[in-house]
């Protein structure tokens, strides 16, 4: 292999040293924002005791629902909804969880600078296409699926 080959580019590393950095953020705060689930520290919207039980003309306990029906069954928002329920214990592990899904933009967000300034102009195109694509689905303008 050359040594040219060996080395990594600017807009990786960058790229990387963002990655990383999130993804141990990311973490911590699902480790946070779990204990301060499990312990109680601050309500659930839906109580852990109540996720066991078997709802009336039903065969399947609520954890054994399907999400829709779930949702329909205790009232949850849909989309970025889940925000209102930020200060509910079972919701606030959503924030680590988002901003996990949020990361890869973010990176492309910060190598774009380098690709801009390196005058990388099809990188340019595909990174800021990234963007702009990531940003379109986690706005929930389209709708598809189930959700």
């Amino acid at each position: 292999m050359t040594e040219d080959r060996k080395k990594a580019s600017e807009e990786q590393l960058a790229y990387a040293a963002v990655l990383n950095k999130g993804m141990w953020i990311g973490l911590a705060l699902l480790i946070v924002t779990f204990i301060i689930y499990v312990s109680g520290i601050l309500p659930s919207y839906v109580p852990i005791q109540k996720l066991s039980e078997v709802p009336q003309g039903s065969m399947v306990p609520y954890w054994g629902m399907r999400a829709h029906e779930f949702n329909k069954e205790f009232n949850v928002p849909h989309g970025w909804g889940w925000l209102s329920l930020v200060n509910k214990g079972d919701y606030l592990n959503f924030v680590g969880i988002a901003m996990l899904g949020g990361l890869s933009m973010i990176c492309y967000v910060v190598i774009l600078p380098i690709l801009i300034r390196k005058k990388d102009n099809a990188y340019v195109v595909i990174a800021a296409l990234e963007v702009a694509v990531l940003l379109l689905a986690a706005s929930g303008i389209l709708k598809a699926g189930g959700h």
